[in-house]
């Protein structure tokens, strides 16, 4: 016979209670009465829980959870959870990402959306397809994605001022570099006199015939200044450009009277730097002297200049070639054309003028958009104009650019260009000196007119008198 009190399985294989009959002695009371419903305190299987059956230590019964019985408080918490899980089950299901969703859980749903009237009823509502964004093979994800803050984008206006910074770097690079480079070509010696300053600014400019170099190749021994010019600007009134020609009778301060071109022989640039200054009263700011090789080389470097005379010219000495009229000329040609004298009827005056004009002419190309925008060229014209420049301690490359903008000014057409007045172009003072230029008694008045900017703007002055 089986024994009543044997414990059954722990769960039935079908849901529901089990098929077994039940017994007082099978349930767990606590101070019951027989026929009332088992009340347990929720604490199943504690051993101080259990009754005493006969005096035997009881068996804990395990049952199914839908066969504990529950109290009154117990019913009522359930209740208000039944209730709890109805409201959430009416609520829409939480919708997690894919790669968020707890594990079990199934997608969620979206809630049928209202049929409207006339539809059919029961269909499933459908979200209208799309498709799916095409991917941005620029950034490597889809084009929807520039538009959140980790995404990538290309803004035509950031692009745009990226490129205009970085013209102007290169607009501002290249000047700056070609500065620098030319202000380190640049040689310099000590020219200046230290006299005081007087009103305005003076510049000395010295052509060098170095012999053996510079284009001048003959048995004439040491170096000469073939072209002297004094280019002052002053406070006020034109600008002016005044070639003094080389054999000028002028003191030499601790040498005498001579030609002024013999201190640059005697002294170099300090010693002519002072016969100039003591020939005009002005005080010399900026000394810079040019070999004449250089002339021809930037006449090369600017494709040529055109240059007008009115005689036909076969020199033996300067090696001009000369037809009347205006041609194209080359370096070489504009060498000769600057220096040539003894084949002129005006001698160093004729050539004076002749050298202002090639001077001018190279200044006007400069500034041709051919060019002032070809970096080739701008480099080769640098490169001749700097290779034989020397210039005083003081003056740099600005300096220099303040002195071509100071000529182009006095050879234009408000400017003032010519000699000083003079007496003599043939003067022999019978000191050895020979054949000089003898300037006229109104000279120093002339220098004064120059130095306050009173000489009428866009004339030629000087020349012989009368």
């Amino acid at each position: 016979m089986s024994d009543e009190r044997r414990i059954p399985p722990s769960f039935t294989p079908a849901g529901g209670r089990s098929s077994r009959p039940s017994s007082s002695g099978d349930a767990i009371s606590v101070g019951g009465g027989t026929g009332s419903a088992p009340r347990p305190t929720g604490r199943v299987g504690r051993r101080d829980d259990a009754v005493p059956l006969d005096g035997h230590e009881p068996r804990v019964r395990r049952q199914s959870s839908r066969e504990v019985p529950v109290s009154s408080a117990d019913r009522s918490g359930g209740a208000r959870q039944s209730s709890r899980q109805a409201a959430a089950a009416s609520r829409p299901p939480r919708s997690y990402p894919p790669s968020q969703r707890p594990a079990g859980q199934p997608p969620a749903q979206r809630p049928a959306a209202q049929q409207p009237a006339g539809s059919r009823q029961g269909a499933p509502a459908q979200r209208p397809s799309s498709p799916p964004p095409p991917r941005n093979p620029g950034n490597g994800g889809t084009a929807a994605a520039a538009g959140r803050p980790g995404g990538f984008r290309v803004r035509k206006g950031r692009v745009a001022a990226l490129v205009l910074v970085a013209l102007l770097v290169l607009v501002l690079a290249w000047p700056i570099g070609l500065m620098v480079w030319a202000n380190g070509k640049v040689q310099h010696v000590d020219a200046l006199s230290g006299a005081d300053g007087t009103p305005g600014t003076t510049y000395l400019l010295a052509g060098s015939d170095k012999r053996g170099s510079g284009g001048v190749d003959d048995d004439t021994s040491g170096a000469r200044t073939d072209t002297i010019m004094v280019l002052h600007k002053p406070r006020s009134g034109p600008v002016a450009l005044i070639s003094i020609p080389r054999d000028t009778y002028a003191e030499i301060p601790g040498e005498g009277m001579n030609k002024i071109n013999a201190s640059y022989a005697w002294g170099g640039p300090p010693l002519l730097v002072e016969s100039v200054e003591q020939l005009t009263g002005l005080t010399v700011d900026h000394y810079a002297e040019v070999g004449f090789g250089a002339l021809e080389d930037l006449v090369n470097a600017v494709g040529g200049v055109e240059l007008c005379y009115d005689e036909t010219v076969k020199d033996k000495r300067s090696e001009l070639n000369w037809k009347a009229g205006c041609h194209e000329a080359d370096g070489a040609t504009a060498l000769a054309f600057s220096r040539m004298r003894y084949s002129d009827l005006q001698g160093d005056i004729g050539r004076a003028e002749r050298q202002r004009q090639v001077i001018a002419a190279v200044s006007a190309e400069v500034v041709q958009p051919g060019v002032l925008l070809n970096p080739v060229k701008q480099v080769a014209l640098v490169d001749a104009g700097t290779g034989a420049l020397v210039v005083d301690e003081d003056t740099g490359i600005f300096n220099l650019g303040q002195l071509a903008l100071a000529f182009r000014s006095a050879t234009g057409p408000e400017g003032v260009t010519g000699t000083p007045p003079i007496a003599d172009p043939g003067y022999n003072a019978g000191d050895g000196s020979g054949s000089t230029v003898l300037l006229a008694d109104d000279a120093d008045a002339f220098w004064v007119d120059v130095r306050d900017g009173d000489l009428e703007p866009g004339t030629t002055v000087g020349g012989l008198d009368g």
